[in-house]
């Protein structure tokens, strides 16, 4: 049966470089995190898979540029933004908002995110399936309502 993925965008999918501003389209090099293009091509075959994000500068048509500027957007349904929604992420609405869209349960719904304050909490808190993307050995997590990965690549698995 199809899942829906939503992943977050800055330190999951691409580098979110700290000393850029702006709108990531626009920035003089991009990157994707590493792993990303062969987890999505994969993922993108058997399920939908989208970007969630708190990316406050960019429309859903900036986001789409950038990742465009690293071949991952011919894997991304679509893209769920302040602008499209009308509400950021640590809003409580985001989430029902993206599922109403979605029209899909939140059991068949899961958020990939590097930020547990920004991504996994609240998408938990909305009924969704969570798995923390933590590349750092030392923020270890013995939270049982969600999964743990140090790889995108573990999402192939």
């Amino acid at each position: 049966m199809t899942k829906t993925y939503l992943f977050d965008w800055g330190d999951t999918l691409m580098v979110n470089f700290p000393d850029q501003s702006g709108k990531m389209c626009d920035w003089p090099v991009v990157e994707p995190i590493d792993g990303a293009l062969e987890t999505l091509e994969y993922l993108s075959k058997h399920h939908r898979v989208y970007v969630a994000t708190n990316a406050a500068d960019s429309s859903e048509q900036d986001i789409q540029r950038a990742f465009s500027r690293v071949g991952l957007d011919k894997f991304i349904s679509g893209y769920f933004c302040k602008s499209n929604l009308g509400v950021d992420k640590m809003s409580p609405e985001f989430f029902p908002a993206i599922l109403a869209r979605l029209n899909v349960p939140s059991s068949r719904v899961t958020m990939v995110g590097d930020t547990l304050e920004k991504d996994i909490v609240p998408a938990i808190d909305a009924g969704l399936n969570a798995i923390w993307f933590n590349r750092t050995v030392n923020q270890n997590s013995t939270n049982t309502d969600f999964h743990s990965i140090k790889q995108l690549s573990e999402l192939r698995d």
